[in-house]
This record gives structure tokens, sequence and C-alpha cells, in this order.
């Protein structure tokens, strides 16, 4: 049987209130991260990429 993570933590270790932190800020466009990688990617050159991806697979 597996052992009960600790308090506020995942199985893996993954401490459940930051996360939870993490999230809100996302929600709120206060996130470090969303922003600068929002500026740096071409959305339709990510769809082609995905399109012709799906290609190759089928």
């Amino acid at each position: 049987m597996a052992k009960q993570p600790k308090q506020n933590k995942t199985a893996a270790g993954t401490d459940v209130n930051h996360v939870k932190q993490q999230n809100q800020q996302a929600a709120q466009g206060n996130s470090q991260y969303g922003a600068e990688f929002a500026q740096q990617t071409d959305a339709q050159h990510v769809i082609e990429q995905n399109q012709k991806s799906q290609a190759k697979k089928k």
C-alpha cells in the first residue's frame, strides 16, 4: 500500500499550496511566466506546426 502523502504535499512531493498560489496568479494575469511566453509565441506558427504534425500521423 502506498504511503499517505504529507499534509499539503502530493505523493510526488509537490507543494499543493504553492500550486494553488500559482494558479491564482495565472488566473489574475499576474504570472511571471505567462506574459513572457505569450510575447514570444507566434500562435499562427504553432497552429501550422500542429496541423503538419497531425497530417504526418495519418
